[in-house]
């Protein structure tokens, strides 16, 4: 229902500066009637003209002359002078108004008498022009009754003001009154006394102007009271008598002016003149930044005439007043323009509002109405909308008190979702502002008054579903109460979550390195106390509830704590802990990097135990929920441990006793809110860990109880082992804050863990949840099958010989080349061999492994498991099933999956400070085998990813690697052949890298032994086992430059392998593949060339001797190469190069003579052929 527009005189511009220009036409016209000019029609044609174009002014002054000399011509008697200031006006000749030229006129220079200083002018000229208006007036009417037309011209265009009934000498003063008193010049507009105001067509437009809605009226009546005192009820009921802002602004006054209110809209999108002055009358008596001061000290000696001191709480008052009455019910509730005109004029208030009065303004409706139209963006507001909000959130500022009234009014009437509804950053922007300690305070102790003291909030229907009809308010009570509830606690979910975020901008930066060393102890104690407000609102609204009332005091603690009145849901206190958890741990990482600094921080841990016995122990406060009795048990050791453990801590200095007693602590105090959180599942864990403590640090443990005593005899287990087995316990459905505490501990104690427990970590990588740990005698009968074809490799032609080493099975079967890392082809040979060299456990004895011994395909990876071990590991995994059932998930595995990359963090723990250590090659084993089964997992990308970084990091990179004795060569020649398999057979080219790279590793690891040549030349047999699957089956997809990469590296391979490769590569099956291996051995070849002239004769003798005594095989390869050339091309030019070469490096070694002693004829008629040029120096030798 949009407002219809309409020309107005408030078209016109109203305000002081703006009415120069106006006022200066209207003096001119005052002074050509000076010497008595009547204001005739031409002449009033004329005047009409230059006040509408004031540039040009020239021109219409010279026309106006002409007019006035044809009208001194035309009339015949002298013209009238005028009288002297105070003399009477009735001599004056008048201006006609009406056609005929003895109706009564107006005198124009009645308007300069009443801007004159003389009262006594002033006054004369009031009732002069009294008298002529109401005369022409009453002419007027007449000669309308009489159905005769007005042959005059309009002094001024046609304006819907109002006064259609009113003679154009009438509506002429009228609006030239209202020009007048619009401006700002000190001018005595005393002029325009009762009188003016008492005329009969004022009286009644003033008077009908509040129900046809005319804004223009009560502008005037504004304007007028503002700048002079009317005492008597001129205006009507237009402003109250006597007039004050508290009558004014009251409810029932404004409710009787809401049609002016909303037919101001007419002028949009500029904004009546009418708000502005609305808006000041409003605000006078506030100061814009602070409310401290009511009353503004510097004021003007006139707005202090005008009205009478305000208190703020009757200036509130009546913000609150005209926002319910004008902004909500008269414009937010009608059309968009209206809705358009209370926005621009919020963004006239709220630069003036006292802090207190934000909350006022952003009000429930106005809330709703931005949602309403910044949800949609095809709303015709929405461009308003948004600008509202940008100015809005500019005139917040860097003020934090504005800041926090803002947000607390935009998320308590959104049911803190504000900006997931308006699609907006709005509220986040808001809160990124609070950077100091002083803000982050402020807005924490107003988020706890909301979460505490809130109000009702109700969902009210947008705008433009108020047209339902009267059955869609028709629901239950029940039902209204369920959606009160779920706003509240969609509230209280928002402040909870949002309550930790504000510490996020107290962090330090990278520029806070650069700081004095008290500042950064300055900020860190500043932070702690917004820490300790925060950790005590979720203690206290998470973990606690009042029995009696709402408010408890602790006299211990010198504080109030205070509850909402209605019990908050269990949902919010899981939250409020779970915060509280992720703020523990925070503090801790905090105090983790800042370690090295040298920098003492404060114990939150400390403090919030402090918090919890205090509350515990006061009668009228219990726990949010029943503990059971198990639950309640640990509950009451874990604090018992923490204190004495706290106590112990300060006891001692800074170090790994103190840093170990400090993760146990946290670790102690995250567990006891899991337990709380997540009844009936830690309890047993928790006892188990107080115990540890005690093992772990006597003297914090020694309080003469011995009920918790549960290994006795001798048959008890190594500390170490139960630590590790409990932390294990942990890790499968804890919460991240908890896994992180475990981590530290793990960190604190990780050079004490035993090889047992190190096998324990391990175990939980490599287990897969692969049905039944025991076939039954059905699986049995293909056990023969699966011996057969172990590998999983389906025979297939190859396509092409070139791009055999890229290519990637689409079956979805392992292939053989992962059986290092497959559980079914890990065997026991392998971990009891991992196990053997470490010498942690007894195992059974090994069967010697022959190159032809058949891998069993059934899944034997827990067969060097112990019963207590597998009891273990099934809880581990009991874990994941309990919380697959609950979870209702669809995939084991991938409840199985996170657990694993929690276990593989402490791993990564262990990698890191323990590089050199020979338990380095079990961990790398049992890894290598998890990369590869994540491969054939569902869902294993994340842990491929983690695997692959962990070891490329901590193990092929690491400046240290296993460099002791005690390792056997047998278990690394495992490793080996497994690594070369995998690199020869693997399908995936992430596992063939893998493999490669690991290879290298391990030849380091054995090359820094001080190995015999027996030794040695067991190692390159796995190479030799390799190449004789690279020469004989096509499947195989080893890369030469792999070989050669290795032999570069390693040149003492190179020379093992140098005989084998001649011999097989003479007898290849594959000429790509014979091509490829002539280029390995080009690469042995090059090491046995001297590279420089220091080199001694020793060398080169060595050298020498060593291709003397393979140039039979040298010359028998050359003759099958040769005899049988490749028919490519390209090929033969290879073939062709590496002979070449070969004669190159006998002539510089001087072993042509038993080069041409070994050659046979045939063959050096072959060489003359083909080689050409390159045989010439034999032939001379010959």
């Amino acid at each position: 229902m949009g407002s219809k527009k309409r020309p107005s005189i408030s078209q016109d511009p109203l305000d002081g500066e703006n009415n120069d220009s106006v006022e200066e036409v209207s003096m001119e016209t005052d002074e050509e009637f000076e010497k008595g000019e009547t204001f005739n029609a031409k002449t009033a044609v004329s005047a009409a003209s230059r006040s509408m174009n004031i540039m040009e002014r020239r021109k219409k002054r010279k026309e106006l002359d002409k007019a006035r000399h044809r009208l001194d011509c035309e009339k015949e008697q002298p013209k009238a002078k005028m009288p002297s200031e105070g003399a009477p006006l009735a001599d004056t000749p008048s201006v006609p108004s009406m056609a005929a030229a003895n109706q009564p006129g107006l005198h124009v220079n009645v308007f300069r008498d009443l801007a004159s200083a003389d009262s006594s002018v002033r006054e004369a000229a009031a009732e002069s022009l009294v008298v002529e208006l109401s005369e022409v007036q009453k002419a007027y009417e007449k000669q309308r009754g009489k159905g005769e037309e007005d042959g005059t011209l309009q002094l001024e265009a046609e304006k819907d003001d109002g006064l259609e009934d009113c003679a154009p000498s009438l509506r002429y003063a009228i609006r030239r009154l209202i020009r007048g008193v619009s401006s700002s010049r000190e001018l005595p507009l005393q002029a325009l006394p009762t009188e003016v105001l008492k005329a009969s067509g004022v009286h009644d437009w003033f008077k009908r102007a509040a129900e046809v809605g005319d804004p223009d009226a009560l502008y005037l009546a504004l304007k007028l009271q503002e700048k002079i005192q009317v005492d008597d009820e001129v205006f009507g009921k237009l402003l109250p008598h006597p007039f004050t802002s508290e009558n004014f602004f009251g409810r029932d006054h404004l409710l009787y002016l809401a049609e002016c209110f909303k037919e101001s809209s007419f002028c949009l999108p500029r904004v009546h003149s009418l708000w502005p002055v609305m808006v000041n009358l409003l605000t006078l008596d506030m100061t814009t930044h602070s409310e401290d001061v009511a009353v503004r000290s510097t004021s003007v000696k006139k707005q202090k005439r005008n009205r009478k001191g305000s208190s703020f709480e009757d200036i509130a008052k009546n913000i609150r007043c005209f926002h319910e009455v004008v902004i909500e019910r008269s414009l937010l509730q009608s059309s968009h323009d209206r809705k358009l005109l209370a926005l621009d004029i919020l963004l006239l208030i709220l630069p003036k509002l006292p802090v207190s009065c934000i909350k006022v303004v952003l009000s429930n409706k106005l809330v709703h109405c931005l949602m309403d139209v910044l949800s949609n963006k095809d709303s015709w507001l929405y461009s308003a909308a948004q600008h509202f909000l940008k100015e809005s959130l500019d005139l917040v500022g860097d003020d934090n008190d504005r800041c926090v009234s803002v947000i607390t009014s935009l998320q308590k009437h959104s049911s803190g979702r504000f900006d997931s509804i308006t699609r907006t950053q709005t509220v986040k922007n808001l809160v990124a502002k609070f950077n100091t300690v002083p803000g982050c305070l402020l807005f924490v102790q107003d988020l706890i008054s909301l979460f505490v003291d809130e109000g009702p909030i109700t969902d009210e229907p947008s705008d433009q579903s108020q047209t339902t009809d009267e059955n869609s308010d028709l629901c239950s009570s029940e039902d209204k109460e369920t959606l009160a509830s779920g706003n509240i606690d969609s509230l209280k979910n928002w402040v909870i979550d949002t309550m930790p975020r504000v510490l996020k901008n107290l962090k330090l930066d990278s520029n806070a390195k650069s700081w004095p060393h008290t500042e950064i102890v300055k900020h860190i104690e500043a932070k702690f106390r917004v820490q300790t407000e925060i950790t005590k609102f979720l203690a206290v609204q998470g973990l606690f509830s009042a029995s009696l009332g709402t408010e408890v005091t602790s006299f211990e603690l010198q504080e109030k704590f205070k509850w909402p009145k209605a019990a908050i849901s269990s949902s919010l206190c899981r939250m409020c802990i779970e915060q509280l958890q992720s703020l523990l741990e925070d503090a801790q990482r905090g105090e983790s990097s800042h370690a090295s600094t040298g920098i003492e921080f404060n114990d939150l841990g400390s403090y919030f135990v402090c918090l919890l016995n205090t509350l515990y122990n006061i009668p009228s406060v219990s726990l949010y929920r029943t503990l059971t009795s198990e639950d309640e048990k640990a509950f009451k050791k874990l604090l018992s441990m923490e204190s004495r453990l706290s106590q112990e801590e300060r006891k001692i200095r800074p170090g790994l006793d103190a840093n170990k007693l400090h993760a146990f602590r946290y670790l102690l105090i995250q567990l006891l809110l899991q337990v709380l959180i997540r009844p009936g599942e830690f309890s047993e864990v928790a006892l188990e860990l107080t115990i540890c403590c005690k093992k772990a640090f006597p003297a914090a443990a020694d309080d003469g109880s011995s009920e918790d005593e549960e290994y006795d005899g001798n048959d008890v287990p190594e500390f170490m082992d139960v630590l590790v087995d409990n932390l294990l316990s942990l890790l499968p459905q804890s919460s991240s804050p908890l896994c992180f505490a475990v981590e530290q501990v793990f960190k604190s104690f990780c050079d004490d863990i035993t090889d047992a427990g190190l096998l324990q970590i391990l175990r939980v990588v490599k287990k897969d949840l692969k049905g039944p740990r025991h076939p039954t005698a059905s699986s049995y009968g293909d056990e023969e099958d699966d011996d057969d074809d172990f590998l999983g490799i389906e025979e297939a032609e190859e396509a092409d010989e070139v791009g055999t080493d890229d290519i990637v099975d689409s079956d979805g079967h392992a292939d053989g080349a992962d059986e290092l890392l497959r559980p079914e082809d890990t065997d026991d040979r392998v971990a009891k061999k991992d196990v053997d060299l470490m010498g942690t456990e007894r195992v059974e004895a090994i069967d010697e492994v022959t190159k032809n011994e058949e891998l069993s395909a059934s899944d034997d990876s827990d067969d060097d498991m112990d019963d207590d071990a597998m009891f273990r590991m099934d809880s581990y995994i009991a874990r994941i099933f309990k919380e697959r059932k609950i979870s209702g998930s669809d995939s084991a595995q991938s409840q199985l999956i996170p657990f694993k990359l929690r276990v593989l963090s402490l791993l990564e723990i262990y990698l890191q400070r323990n590089p050199g250590k020979p338990q380095v090659l079990m961990v790398y084993s049992y890894l290598a085998q998890a990369y590869v089964n994540s491969h054939m997992t569902e869902g294993g990308e994340p842990l491929k990813q983690r695997i692959g970084g962990i070891v490329q990091k901590k193990v092929f990179k690491a400046k240290d690697y296993p460099k002791s004795d005690d390792i056997q060569l047998h278990s690394l020649e495992i490793l080996l052949e497994k690594s070369l398999k995998s690199a020869s057979r693997s399908r995936y080219k992430t596992v063939s890298s893998f493999a490669q790279t690991s290879t290298f590793w391990l030849l380091k690891v054995i090359h820094s032994r001080d190995l015999s040549k027996s030794e040695l030349e067991s190692v390159a047999n796995n190479f030799q086992n390799i190449l004789v699957d690279y020469f004989s089956n096509k499947k195989s997809r080893l890369k030469a430059g792999f070989i050669k990469e290795v032999i570069r590296r390693h040149s003492w391979l190179g020379l093992l392998l140098f005989g084998f490769l001649l011999e097989k590569c003479g007898t290849a099956k594959s000429e790509f593949r014979q091509i490829e291996a002539l280029d390995v051995i080009d690469c042995i070849i090059k090491t046995c060339i001297p590279t420089g002239k220091g080199e001694k004769d020793q060398d080169d003798s060595s050298r020498a001797k060593f291709l003397k005594k393979n140039v039979p095989a040298i010359c028998e390869l050359m003759e099958k190469l040769l005899t049988t050339m490749p028919e490519k091309q390209s090929r033969r030019a290879e073939v062709r190069r590496f002979c070449t070469r070969i004669l190159n490096t006998v002539s510089m070694l001087n072993l042509n003579k038993a080069f041409l002693k070994v050659l046979k004829p045939d063959v050096r008629v072959l060489c003359e052929h083909q080689l050409g040029e390159a045989f010439h120096p034999f032939k001379s030798s010959s």
